[in-house]
């Protein structure tokens, strides 16, 4: 379809040169790569300088376009995982998805000059809990502080008219196949057309943990240019589907220390990957004031539907044994007088997705919680799930 293509200001405008650019926004939220002796070969650094500049390229498109869409479209727009979360996917992956109205967006941006055809990481179509309704072509120049829209397509074009490219692992569409004119998609919205969105996307098989993590330790390596060439598909994309997985293999390959541990937050705080997401810490005070000290409270803010609920992990020290902590798990709404609905779920399961024995709570009627207290035996991992579920939510394994 023809039309103008949509040219967005980034506000404030960017000025200097690319590395300037790059340096502003990538120091915010990456550790520096200057002087990195973890990145010993030349290819290695070259290769996390490139993930580096890409990260950015994505920072700045997403800064630009969500305000923009935002504004002109749907206020409810955001992005579809916590922002916080964002370098753990642009460690592997270019693009970002931003979620609104039902529908899933991903913005491909790209600083080449040419723009004869879009590509598309594998992932975000051929990943279950990736795959987006639309992606959006976006050319980037930081150095004059400017993005262009120049096209968009849709999953089910991409899958069906696209051609795969094995080498880098992408979906292609040349530009004269793509809609050029963004204004159709939010014509269309309006008018409510049943066009097919999505193609038909394969199940990814089931990783054992045990698998998982020889995948991690053997991924890690940081003088491994291109992780996600270095595994078949789709070992590669059940890794980062599972949102756990995808952030150990992230803190490892960028030496963090550990920011899952149940036991170093209560020992230490927050970490601070955690605290960024909305895990916080707090004093419960017993009934009874003289009979019992105190007792620390990790908790998480959810939005479920429009509503704020509460997430909460409690040690239950009176049942902890020097083989095993007990903790409950419980959901709350954030008001003091609300309650969990009929139909709400909350669910405990194994690193790998495995249920176990009165692993979960299910409100019947309207409640005032949902809670499951469980035993672990020490480094043991658990995976946490709400139904419905809540916004930009992402697994994580809680270790303990």
């Amino acid at each position: 379809m023809n039309g103008s293509p949509l040219t967005i200001t980034s506000p404030p405008p960017l000025t200097g040169s690319t590395y300037d650019v790059f340096q502003c926004c990538f120091a915010q939220s990456r550790p520096t790569l200057s002087g990195n002796s973890r990145f010993p070969s030349t290819v290695s650094r070259l290769f996390h300088i490139r993930c580096s500049l890409a990260c950015c390229s994505d920072q700045l498109t997403l800064d630009a376009f969500l305000p923009w869409v935002q504004a002109e479209h749907t206020p409810q727009a955001r992005v579809w995982l916590n922002a916080a979360l964002l370098p753990t996917i642009w460690e592997f992956v270019n693009g970002t998805a931003i979620a609104f109205d039902n529908v899933r967006m991903v913005l491909i941006p790209s600083d080449a000059i040419d723009t004869d055809e879009l590509r598309v990481p594998q992932e975000w179509l051929d990943i279950p809990a990736w795959a987006a309704d639309y992606y959006v072509a976006v050319q980037i120049n930081p150095d004059e502080g400017w993005m262009r829209v120049w096209g968009y397509t849709t999953h089910h074009r991409l899958k069906t008219q696209g051609s795969y490219d094995p080498s880098d692992r992408a979906y292609t569409l040349p530009e004269d196949s793509l809609f050029q004119d963004l204004n159709t998609l939010w014509l269309a919205r309006e008018l409510g057309t049943n066009d097919v969105l999505r193609a038909e996307v394969a199940a990814l098989p089931s990783l054992p943990a045990a698998q998982s993590t020889n995948l991690i330790e053997r991924l890690s390596d940081p003088t491994m240019a291109f992780p996600r060439q270095s595994i078949p598909f789709p070992l590669w994309g059940a890794l980062l589907e599972h949102g756990g997985w995808r952030k150990q293999l992230y803190q490892r390959r960028q030496g963090m220390p550990e920011q899952w541990s149940i036991s170093q937050w209560l020992q230490a705080g927050i970490s601070a990957l955690a605290e960024q997401i909305g895990w916080a810490q707090a004093e419960l005070q017993p009934a009874i004031a003289f009979r019992s000290l105190p007792t620390t409270v990790l908790s998480r803010q959810l939005s479920i539907a429009g509503n704020s609920y509460q997430l909460n992990i409690t040690p239950l020290t009176e049942h902890t044994t020097p083989e095993a902590s007990a903790w409950r798990f419980e959901l709350r709404s954030s008001d003091s007088t609300g309650r969990i609905p009929s139909g709400f779920k909350l669910r405990l399961l194994t690193e790998d997705l495995q249920p176990f024995q009165h692993n979960q709570d299910e409100a019947v009627e309207p409640v005032e919680a949902l809670s499951v207290e469980v035993l672990v035996t020490p480094n043991e991992g658990l995976v946490w799930e709400v139904e419905p579920m809540p916004d930009g939510y992402d697994r994580e394994i809680l270790t303990f």
